[in-house]
């Protein structure tokens, strides 16, 4: 469902759905009950100012009943964020796609604490393109290609072909040579198989019993010395897109990427150290572009730190 409301600053109006029934006579009543211990005098204002619209841009006001509508539109108050000390880098640009480096620690997308500070909003921002949208996403830890629509009217073409599986990516990272005590030896190439989901522990993925639903393969590309361990380059290449997948298949042989803060380990929560990105990057991405027909393929610029 498209908003009414414009994006501003970059963000997109927030959209709330109404209930059917309740002990509320207004929407007022249902916004004061859900947010009036935040903002209660915000919301007002807002009502006030026509700020809050329903279906079709419709201005609400303080006495419209809550079953006039089914969903409303509204700005959130945003608080302001301290600037994340790094920078998107734009690879390619045209009237269909745009192809930037995204860097380490910077969220794809706004979310949680992360609203100005987040590679989308950054963007349209910079370039004053509001009807960017990422065709895919990137974890905030992980760095490198990312692609992102400009164009709504041919934005589906390129969706189908992530949909489709028609994209194929590779990933580098940095993790330990040999599998910690424990573990097999692995013989490279490997392909790792298993079904995954969502886990209710905070924010990880975790393999499961049953039909596999993810699959990657994994290559070491050269060893060196690093640490107390000898370290290795590896190139993976995800053919699914689970949360975390590749973190998840490394860990899971043993393998678990440098600075990795979740597998195989969750770490106790700490504040980012710029000093030290996980090791994890998205080096390129190729596909048949489905306007011209040809096969195209962007490669990242970045480096990993631990591979130098």
């Amino acid at each position: 469902m498209q908003s009414p409301l414009p994006v501003r600053d970059g963000v997109n109006a927030t959209r709330l759905r109404l209930p059917d029934e309740g002990p509320w006579d207004t929407a007022l009543d249902y916004m004061m009950h859900r947010w009036g211990h935040i903002d209660p005098q915000g919301i007002e204002d807002r009502f006030d100012a026509g700020e809050i619209v329903g279906e079709a841009g419709v201005a609400l006001d303080r006495t419209t009943p809550l079953q006039d509508h089914t969903f409303i539109w509204y700005y959130r108050t945003l608080p302001p964020e301290t600037r994340i000390p790094v920078e998107l880098t734009i690879l390619h640009q045209d009237d269909h796609l745009l192809v930037v480096d995204k860097p380490h620690f910077l969220p794809t997308t706004p979310g949680g604490t992360y609203i100005q500070e987040s590679a989308l909003v950054r963007l349209r921002n910079q370039l004053g393109l509001p009807d960017l949208i990422p065709m895919h996403r990137l974890d905030r830890m992980t760095a490198g290609i990312l692609l992102l629509s400009t164009n709504p009217e041919t934005r589906g073409k390129y969706q189908v072909l992530f949909e489709k599986r028609q994209v194929q990516k590779e990933y580098e990272c940095v993790s330990a040579a040999e599998p910690a005590p424990g573990h097999p030896a692995v013989d490279f190439p490997v392909v790792v198989r298993n079904r995954m989901t969502k886990s209710r522990s905070y924010l990880l993925a975790e393999v499961i019993d049953g039909e596999p639903n993810a699959e990657s393969r994994i290559e070491r590309l050269r060893t060196f010395d690093g640490g107390p361990r000898r370290r290795a380059l590896y190139r993976l290449e995800p053919h699914s897109g689970k949360t975390h997948q590749l973190r998840v298949h490394m860990a899971s042989l043993g393998l678990g990427i440098v600075n990795d803060a979740f597998y195989p380990e969750l770490l106790d929560k700490a504040p980012d150290d710029y000093s030290r990105p996980l090791q994890l990057l998205a080096r390129g991405i190729r596909f048949i572009d489905p306007i011209s027909g040809r096969p195209v393929e962007y490669r990242s610029g970045l480096d990993l730190s631990e591979a130098r």
